[in-house]
């Protein structure tokens, strides 16, 4: 196993946890470089009531990375991910999000803010937002419509059968040095799995990343997502999300594209189906630049919801060890 090399792993939320919880087992050389694009549930409140960038999904890395070897470690680790599900404001917010709110108010910094909680928590790793720019995303669609805000292309009021023709940021985001120097010096580039234009896309749209990942020796591995995505990538194929992925970043220079092959339970494809989602079929046939990985990468841990909890989530993800175990003997 490479567990002496560095690796990198780009996107946000769940989809970065599922990662990095892998990878953490095996070594402590992990950076995750999170999207700062998020708007919606506390998002909105970090963003427009305290002048913050949100913080959900430096949260959930920290968690991913976080030490839980003895018990104080784990009770604070279970802090940070304590739900409220009471009280006006409150609910529906988290101990951790509000936890780095005070730290950056007292520090001055979020940056700052982050590493102290990085120390608090003990993490394997390092967890860097992509960008200090506060930014929104701004999608154009096929029928000419836009829509702007993050959790407004997640979670559409409007047709989510309609493609995404074209993302950016508003205003321009550009990367942090910090982010660029560790894409120069990383030996594995994991990009994915999560939300295909909120979280991935998302990070690709800051100006710098993709032309730094393109030109580092990193060896770079997708991980596509196990699920189509209603307001994103509904009826989309293998194929699809490679040659969307490719307005953002040249696909020519990546070395592996990783794929569940194990069929999901039929209880969950018929939760899934009142999402208008479906399983991501694999139509990569023929010759590419990269190596196809079909695999089994399908967790069977069933997600509860957690209580005051109002975002849409993924019923079923990613397996954490199947994932790092693959990526670690690339």
């Amino acid at each position: 196993m490479n567990t002496n090399k560095s690796y990198v792993v780009i996107g946000g939320g769940t989809g970065t946890f599922s990662v990095l919880s892998g990878l953490k087992k095996y070594t402590d050389n992990i950076t995750a470089i999170v999207s700062m694009a998020d708007s919606g549930g506390s998002a909105k409140k970090e963003r427009d009531e305290w002048g913050l960038l949100p913080s959900s999904d430096i949260r959930k890395s920290l968690l991913a990375l976080a030490d839980v070897s003895d018990k104080d470690s784990l009770i604070l680790r279970k802090l940070f991910e304590y739900r409220f599900a009471k009280g006006i404001g409150l609910s529906g917010m988290t101990f951790g999000n509000l936890f780095l709110v005070a730290l950056s108010n007292i520090t001055k910094s979020q940056p700052k803010a982050i590493e102290m909680a990085s120390e608090l928590l003990r993490i394997k790793g390092k967890v860097l937002p992509v960008s200090l720019d506060k930014v929104d995303l701004k999608a154009e669609y096929s029928d000419g419509s836009v829509v702007t805000g993050e959790h407004n292309i997640d979670e559409p009021e409007h047709n989510g059968q309609l493609k995404i023709t074209r993302l950016s940021t508003v205003p321009e985001a550009v990367v942090s040095p910090q982010v660029l120097e560790t894409i120069n010096k990383s030996d594995f580039l994991i990009i994915g799995p999560g939300g295909f234009y909120t979280t991935i896309i998302a990070n690709l749209v800051v100006k710098g990343v993709s032309s730094a990942i393109q030109k580092s020796q990193a060896k770079k591995i997708l991980i596509l997502n196990i699920m189509t995505e209603y307001g994103q990538t509904f009826g989309f194929t293998a194929k699809s999300f490679l040659d969307e992925l490719g307005k953002y970043l040249d696909t020519s220079t990546l070395n592996y594209v990783l794929i569940n092959k194990t069929p999901l339970p039929v209880d969950i494809l018929k939760r899934y189906k009142a999402y208008h989602a479906e399983p991501v079929l694999n139509d990569l046939q023929g010759r590419y630049p990269f190596r196809v990985i079909s695999a089994d990468l399908l967790s069977t841990k069933r997600i509860i919801r957690q209580k005051g909890d109002i975002l849409r989530r993924s019923l079923i993800r990613h397996d954490p060890h199947k994932i790092a175990r693959i990526c670690l003997n690339l």
